[in-house]
């Protein structure tokens, strides 16, 4: 017997991305599966109701009710909750560790949900990984920001009035999002310098033309576990450290800021002191901003623009800049993880597999993650 997944239409403010694209509803065709895709869910990243249908999709005002999977960008709202078919499996980027009124409506409404955000790092998994996904593209708009906020030209230019200096752009953490920000700003012309912790990040960072800052002694060397993991660092490191960034944000143009703490707040990386060391003009981006900022000031969803003429980049959600491409990659990250869920036509989950336990939030009526009860 066919089984039914409903994509529904985000309603939390500024969300402009869609879980389901026109292609990944035919990938679910082929699953046996019936296609629900709420009125108006991808007019934001430009995938029209027409395109739905095309595809082979019913759009409909209404489509929790009938729904045996839920796929969504932020998760069905706390009110929607109660409109969920009983022992519906709910698959979002559920913000597990901030909304756990959400958890508490879908486990009281009997539903099975998935957090996104839980997918283990490990090689069969890489394909559902959403939190990688929406990084690279949120590195890559963190620095057109960037660019659209500073008065100047990123690249060096030399005309016959004068020589446009390069912007110089230095970025702070270099995962995913740092990564690409780093590739993104040398190809716009800057020059791009970056640190992070981990000691393999030198080299990844010099791979991308880009230079590594940061004070490289015996115990720098070191400062990784055989995990890949950073260590603690002494008090005598981290006075050295934190001198020579200021000294080198004193000199940025551009600031970008990448680090995050999974269920903690952000990591505070850039002081007020720092952010007055700057030229007027500069630019500092944080892509924290949700979680706490990274930088001392920083507000989410607004351009501060300080006493001394920095601008500070709070801009929430960067992947929703980009709706188009960031709703098909992560659509395709539900699909993949959708794949799991689904065998011989039915919704048949193995919840011994090791990626549907890593992310499994809510089921039976409670909230069942080891890192979520309280």
């Amino acid at each position: 017997m066919a089984f039914t997944i409903a994509v529904i239409r985000e309603r939390r403010a500024g969300e402009t991305r869609v879980a389901a694209t026109p292609d990944t509803v035919k990938k679910f065709k082929d699953m046996g599966a019936m296609v629900l895709v709420e009125a108006g869910a991808g007019t934001a990243a430009s995938y029209p109701d027409e395109a739905y249908a095309e595809a082979g999709a019913k759009v409909a005002k209404e489509v929790l009710d009938k729904a045996d999977i839920v796929l969504s960008v932020r998760g069905p709202e706390q009110g929607q909750a109660s409109a969920l078919k009983k022992g519906a499996t709910v698959v979002a980027l559920l913000d597990p560790h901030r909304e756990k009124d959400l958890l508490q409506a879908l486990a009281k409404a009997g539903a099975t949900a998935f957090a996104m955000e839980f997918v283990p790092r490990i090689t069969r998994a890489q394909v559902m990984d959403a939190l990688s996904s929406q990084a690279n593209l949120a590195g890559y708009r963190a620095v057109i920001e960037a660019a659209e906020a500073y008065g100047k030209a990123f690249p060096m230019m030399m005309t016959a009035a004068g020589t446009v200096a390069a912007a110089k752009v230095f970025i702070v953490g270099v995962g995913v999002a740092g990564l690409q920000a780093i590739a993104t700003a040398r190809r716009l012309g800057a020059v791009v310098t970056a640190t992070d912790v981990r000691p393999a990040a030198k080299e990844q960072v010099a791979s991308l033309g880009a230079k590594f800052v940061a004070v490289e002694n015996e115990e720098f060397k070191q400062a990784e576990t055989a995990g890949g993991y950073a260590k603690e660092m002494s008090a005598e490191y981290k006075a050295e450290q934190a001198a020579l960034i200021s000294s080198h944000i004193a000199k940025q143009d551009v600031v970008i800021t990448t680090a995050l703490i999974p269920g903690r707040p952000a990591p505070r990386l850039v002081s007020a002191a720092q952010v007055a060391s700057m030229k007027p003009g500069s630019v500092l981006v944080d892509l924290a901003v949700d979680q706490g900022g990274n930088v001392e000031g920083s507000k989410p969803g607004e351009i501060v623009e300080t006493k001394n003429g920095v601008k500070i980049v709070g801009i929430s959600n960067l992947p929703g800049r980009l709706p188009g491409d960031a709703s098909a990659l992560y659509a395709k990250n539900l699909l993949a993880f959708t794949g799991l869920l689904a065998k011989d036509g039915a919704v048949a989950p193995d919840f011994e597999d090791e990626i549907l336990k890593a992310a499994l939030v809510t089921r039976g009526g409670a909230i069942v993650h080891d890192g979520l009860k309280s």
